[in-house]
């Protein structure tokens, strides 16, 4: 059944259902109109074979003619046999002369062409036929009387009936084999679409090394599945450049400060040690400190977007993520007279990597509990919706403004109000790279005051248990979390 529902909202089904309808439309027309034409060549040509017979008949009438001599010329007309029908009446429409039995269901002050139905005798049975002719009045000393002359239409009307009759089943057959053969060309264009649609979703899933395969049609989805393999080898050789690159930078920087700060720490328990000023070497241990976390989380982020951990995901528990960090937290908060409270919920599967998770939670932690005056409040919530599984984390500070909320996600910003607070600008960056990560999103809500973070991830497809799931020791740092 969904299928079908997809077949029918396809782009090729749609194209080729207003083309069906538009050729339908158009035979429709075109045998309305052969019908409407023939129909008019068929009724001029009676009239005229009418006239022709009125004439004939009153023209010696005219020039003083009795009406018995009238009703002669009229039994002599249907003694010619034929298709022609006559009926001379008096006023009451009792027949005087003619061929036609009885006076039909006409009325006597017609003046136009009329058209009635009469019976007449086929293999000597019985049968209703339909005629077309004209009525004229003839006044004579003797009274009223009506002269009707006509011709037999029904073969007109048989191919009028034959017009009505295959006019719907030719548009009915054309809809159809046309909606029929759009089905098969949708079905068709929609496995290729689902091919390279399902591919790409594992690619941006991580898997970058997956390529849409090329039949040996060589058609236009072909051509495309072509250009875009080469697009992704290209992409592809570009991020390993690139990524080996920032590997060798990261590395090649973050071990001498390593070595810096082990030396300024050395140099500062020489100079405690002997009593003498070591608050420069502490500012620059804590600078020190600060750019290693710098370049660890770009190394985060860096490996979170190229999907290197993705062969870590196993079931993980929210509500058992989010515990730990509120309770990882609890002392900063309390330090900095905020009020921290863990919504608790029942158990909460996804699929994910409990590393990442937490730290994209710290993240956000940090910064509410940053950011948030004393006196205020924090609150770390778990839902489960219809849309899936919300972790949120809100606070009663400033809150990011509306236009900048898609701006505060990109890496190193950071807003005016921010500029004194301490922080590299990619605490956000972070947490939108692990929630991609997870397909996850992220959404940045007024919390009226304050700001609302909320981690949205799918609901998985299947329930998943916790059974075999490997759960890291370590929670991350504060220090990370900055």
């Amino acid at each position: 059944m969904w299928g079908s529902f997809r077949l029918l909202r396809t782009q090729a089904f749609r194209i080729v259902l207003v083309y069906v309808v538009l050729f339908a439309l158009s035979v429709g027309a075109l045998l309305f109109f052969t019908y409407w034409y023939t129909r008019s060549a068929l009724d001029a040509q009676t009239d005229q074979t009418i006239e022709a017979e009125i004439t004939g008949l009153s023209g010696p009438y005219q020039q003083n003619l009795s009406i018995q001599d009238l009703a002669e010329n009229v039994t002599g007309r249907t003694l010619h046999g034929g298709q022609g029908l006559y009926l001379l009446a008096d006023a009451l429409h009792r027949p005087v002369a003619g061929n036609l039995d009885s006076w039909p269901a006409i009325t006597a002050d017609t003046s136009d062409h009329v058209e009635f139905n009469y019976e007449r005798r086929v293999n000597n049975l019985p049968s209703i036929r339909r005629a077309r002719g004209r009525l004229i009045p003839v006044p004579t000393p003797l009274g009223q009387f009506y002269l009707l002359v006509a011709q037999d239409v029904e073969y007109r009307d048989l191919t009028q009936h034959m017009f009505t009759t295959t006019l719907p089943w030719t548009v009915a057959l054309i809809l159809v084999l046309g909606l029929t053969g759009g089905a098969l060309m949708s079905r068709n264009m929609l496995r290729k679409l689902d091919n390279i649609n399902r591919i790409s979703g594992e690619i941006i899933a991580g898997h970058l090394t997956r390529r849409i395969p090329v039949s040996e049609v060589l058609d236009e989805f072909d051509a495309l599945a072509e250009n875009l393999n080469r697009m992704l080898d290209r992409i592809e050789r570009l991020m390993k450049g690139m990524r080996e690159v920032t590997d060798s930078v990261a590395h090649d920087l973050r071990t001498p400060l390593n070595r810096l700060r082990n030396r300024l720490e050395e140099s500062l328990a020489r100079l405690t040690a002997s009593g003498q000023d070591a608050s420069e070497i502490e500012r620059a241990i804590a600078e020190t400190d600060k750019l290693i976390g710098t370049f660890n989380a770009l190394l985060l982020i860096a490996e979170t977007d190229a999907g290197t951990a993705r062969g870590s995901m196993a079931p993980l528990d929210l509500a058992s993520v989010a515990a730990d960090v509120s309770e990882l937290y609890e002392p900063l908060a309390e330090e900095k007279q905020v009020s921290l409270t863990w919504a608790g919920a029942g158990e909460s599967l996804i699929e994910g990597n409990r590393s990442l998770v937490s730290q994209a939670l710290a993240n956000l932690v940090d910064n509410a509990i940053k950011y948030t005056p004393p006196g205020g409040r924090v609150t770390i919530r778990l839902t489960t919706g219809p849309t899936g599984t919300d972790l949120v984390v809100s606070d009663s500070g400033p809150g990011i403004p509306a236009s900048e909320r898609g701006r505060v996600v990109e890496r190193f910003v950071r807003l005016e109000a921010s500029r004194n607070s301490p922080g590299t600008g990619l605490g956000l960056s972070l947490v939108a790279a692990v929630a991609h990560f997870h397909s996850a999103e992220l959404l940045l809500e007024d919390n009226a005051p304050g700001l609302r973070a909320i981690l949205r991830f799918p609901r998985p497809a299947q329930r998943l248990t916790l059974a075999g799931a490997t759960k890291p020791a370590e929670i991350p740092s504060r220090s990370a979390a900055e």
